[in-house]
């Protein structure tokens, strides 16, 4: 094994950043949301939280579009417009993660700087950071203040619709913050791809690494 370096600190700052305000914003939104059930905090220091947060989360999103709007690394993010390799690539790394990885076989997919995501994780990327995370902010803005923004929130189909695709989302964010841990572990060992987000290098095999040394 060689190593490469894939994560650049501006991402691993962002990363860790984001996944501690991810927390406080689905801690403070069941309390918004399940008043009744859960009273770690008062509702009213939950809805302040929740929106400072909320606000930092905007920023530190606007942190990582800055950077690879500006880095030779975006093509990390790049989507792939060739659907027929597109598809024969996410088929093969489905075989993987549902068959090859329990019986030894090789993830087909080689990490290098430059395409550190496999097509499945770029595909979830593109629609997490692209849609769904930019949704969600407009929902939650339209929420903070329902009377400033009264236009857009009935040219989106009232109160209930905004709040309802703001519930959904989170609901989603919920189940991922929970998978992608396990998503973590899938590296040649369980802690590779986690060590690799603090110190920055990945583990490759050494034919790979010459390659793209």
């Amino acid at each position: 094994m060689s190593k490469v370096y894939v994560n650049p600190l501006p991402v691993r700052l962002w990363h860790w950043a984001n996944a501690v305000l991810f927390v406080l914003l689905i801690v403070t939104g069941v309390q918004i949301r399940y008043l009744d059930l859960f009273s770690l905090m008062s509702f009213r220091t939950a809805v302040v939280v929740h929106n400072w947060v909320a606000f930092t989360l905007i920023a530190n999103f606007f942190v990582w579009l800055l950077f690879y709007l500006f880095s030779e690394k975006n093509k990390a993010y790049h989507p792939e417009f060739n659907i027929v390799k597109l598809t024969k690539a996410s088929m093969a790394q489905m075989q993987y993660y549902g068959w090859g990885m329990f019986h030894g076989a090789s993830n087909p997919h080689r990490i290098d700087p430059y395409y550190k995501f496999n097509p499945l994780q770029r595909t979830l990327y593109q629609i997490l950071m692209l849609f769904l995370l930019p949704l969600q902010f407009v929902t939650g803005l339209l929420l903070w203040d329902v009377k400033r923004f009264s236009t857009y929130v009935d040219m989106a189909g009232g109160v209930r619709v905004v709040d309802t695709v703001h519930v959904l989302i989170f609901i989603f964010f919920v189940f991922y913050m929970f998978i992608h841990p396990y998503l973590a572990t899938l590296g040649h060992t369980p802690t590779a791809h986690i060590k690799a987000m603090i110190t920055g290098y990945e583990d490759v095999d050494e034919g790979h690494a010459a390659a793209h040394g």
